[in-house]
């Protein structure tokens, strides 16, 4: 494979691998267990308890 060939590219899996880097990031930094709104944070969801999920946000 080519250097640059993105024919194998998933888009679903590069965003998940994103959210965990973001999340391994943010884990590393927090000085104890990270609550669920510094989790969400870290992810990019905003809200609270019965928010839209992110799956269900449209995708752009």
């Amino acid at each position: 494979m080519a250097a640059g060939d993105d024919s194998l590219t998933d888009d679903a899996m590069q965003e998940e691998i994103d959210l965990v880097g973001a999340l391994v990031l943010a884990a590393s930094r927090a000085d104890g267990p990270m609550t669920q709104e510094s989790i969400d944070e870290a992810l990019g969801i905003q809200g609270g308890p019965g928010a839209t999920p992110p799956e269900s946000l449209p995708r752009g």
